[in-house]
């Protein structure tokens, strides 16, 4: 049987209620990590023809998080970035994608960038889920076909991104 978007909703709503935390975002990654592997999910919801390369599936009115499915038919190598005042989950159901995490050498002010400098680099699988939590640096590698769900705290449509160029 499948997991529906509206039994994932749902959960997630309840999990950020018990905890708006740390650690109840990452029961929704415990949730993300379920969706990532049910195949009628994923052939439902993260088809090329309406996630290319982004769409919201789900935004909540009350908590105002947002279910995002992703789908990149083609190498998308990203740059360093940051969800503003948001933070987000990266959740990969196919492909493979490279991670990496950056350290703030120098915080931009004004119309000056903040600096960065890469820390760590790690390779999410399918099945895989990541928490970034707001003002967490990172970049995305994927060099084939990609498939993922993001959560995102709110619609990132809405939301202005830090200024950020690697140093």
């Amino acid at each position: 049987m499948t997991y529906t978007l509206e039994q994932l909703s749902a959960d997630i709503g309840k999990a950020l209620k018990a905890d708006s935390g740390i650690a109840g975002k990452q029961e929704v990654c415990k949730l993300v990590s379920k969706v990532l592997l049910d195949e009628e999910f994923v052939a439902t919801h993260l088809t090329a023809e309406q996630c290319r390369p982004r769409k919201v599936l789900y935004e909540d009115p009350e908590l105002g998080f947002c279910i995002c499915g992703h789908v990149y038919e083609t190498a998308a190598h990203g740059g360093p970035h940051d969800h503003g005042s948001s933070w987000a989950i990266y959740g990969l159901a196919t492909g493979d994608t490279e991670m990496t995490d950056w350290r703030i050498v120098k915080k931009g002010e004004g119309d000056e960038p903040t600096l960065v400098e890469p820390a760590n680099t790690y390779v999410l699988k399918p099945g895989d889920s990541h928490f970034y939590d707001v003002g967490v640096v990172h970049s995305p590698k994927r060099d084939g076909l990609t498939r993922l769900v993001r959560i995102e705290g709110a619609n990132l449509d809405r939301i202005q991104r830090s200024n950020i160029k690697a140093a």
